[in-house]
């Protein structure tokens, strides 16, 4: 069975004060309290029975935490808090639905996903080559994972994805027509 959906301007402007108000709880942690937090939901959806849209979902927001703590992607500050934000949302305890509600308790958290994944989509997609680009050319060279960061080829792919990544977030209307995108309400990613 398929159930879809639309987000109107309001829905998504709910979306938003829910959003600002958990990055407003999550002001006082620090980032492994916030990346330990998502890392939990993540830990929950994959114990429960859950959606196949949920899930998927969910793999969005294990690359969100990898962006944040892979000390090889390197982000610049504005970069990784605009990350750290968007995983605020999953370091509430008490969101929208209630996680432990059979069925239905991880959708919001699978909306705010979808959301995020629209307002940083040009980041999600820099990190993913970054990630696939490092295993392929591991696994070509022999190199061993600790040796892996300190690579020039590394740092230069990293260098090269981090401006295509900053290039195309500064495009106006992002391939999404001209004007404001409904995803323009999180612009404080």
């Amino acid at each position: 069975m398929r159930i879809s959906f639309e987000l109107s301007d309001s829905d998504l402007e709910h979306f938003k004060e829910v959003m600002k108000r958990a990055r407003e709880a999550a002001r006082d942690k620090d980032l492994g309290e916030i990346v330990d937090a998502a890392s939990q939901l993540l830990t929950q959806v994959n114990s429960s029975q859950t959606s196949d849209f949920i899930r998927d979902r969910m793999n969005t927001l294990e690359t969100l935490i990898g962006m944040a703590v892979d000390a090889s992607w390197g982000l610049v500050d504005e970069d990784k808090q605009r990350v750290v934000d968007a995983l605020a949302y999953f370091s509430e305890a008490d969101d929208l639905i209630p996680d432990d509600i059979p069925g239905l308790g991880f959708l919001d958290d699978a909306i705010m996903i979808e959301i995020v994944s629209k307002a940083l989509k040009h980041e999600i997609q820099a990190y993913r080559d970054f990630v696939v680009f490092r295993s392929a050319e591991q696994a070509r060279l022999g190199v061993a994972a600790e040796d892996v960061a300190r690579s020039d080829w590394l740092e230069t792919r990293r260098q090269q994805l981090h401006s295509r990544m900053r290039r195309r977030r500064s495009r106006r209307g992002d391939g999404e027509g001209k004007g404001r995108s409904p995803f323009s309400l999180f612009s404080f990613f």
